[in-house]
């Protein structure tokens, strides 16, 4: 098996929002964990984020957080609420040989939940780190954690991968 970790939306914005069961910070925090966990077990660290298409200039805070980004780790930018539609991510872990897609990241039901799905539909086999994502609404989060992501792969926590 060979995993990749693929973090999504870890942006200033997005971090900064009202967000539950976790803030923000708190998944930022576990996420830096995941990273460093994967890149010590040389193991491929994909980092997401997201632009608005079709304006001028992107809003603040649309980069990726502070010290996130390490030399090595691979770099998407999206258009769309997944990672996968119109970008190379597929492409890029297939060279790398990765089977297995472990997501984190914000939001829950929204960039998670989006590039979940379509990971499943190129095949990959999944893990959900139920701690290091947070949604709109801890409900929502609970919920997709609870009974949508356990249908695709396994959930697990930040621990696991340490």
């Amino acid at each position: 098996m060979t995993r990749a970790l693929v973090l999504i939306d870890l942006m200033p914005r997005i971090i900064a929002l009202d967000l539950a069961p976790h803030t923000g910070a708190e998944v930022l925090d576990r996420c830096r964990r995941l990273a460093a966990a994967f890149r010590a077990a040389g193991e491929p660290v994909v980092q997401v984020r997201v632009e608005r298409p079709g304006v001028a200039e992107q809003p603040p805070g649309s980069d990726f957080a502070e010290d996130l980004v390490a030399p090595g780790d691979i770099v998407v930018v999206k258009r769309t609420v997944g990672a996968f539609h119109g970008t190379d991510l597929d492409e890029r872990l297939r060279q790398r040989g990765v089977d297995t897609v472990v997501l984190a990241g914000l939001v829950t039901t929204m960039g998670v939940e989006s590039t979940a799905r379509a990971a499943s539909d190129h095949g990959y086999e999944l893990e959900f780190v139920a701690d290091a994502m947070s949604g709109f609404a801890a409900d929502e989060h609970d919920f997709a954690v609870g009974r949508i992501f356990p249908r695709f792969g396994a959930v697990r926590s930040t621990a696991d991968y340490q």
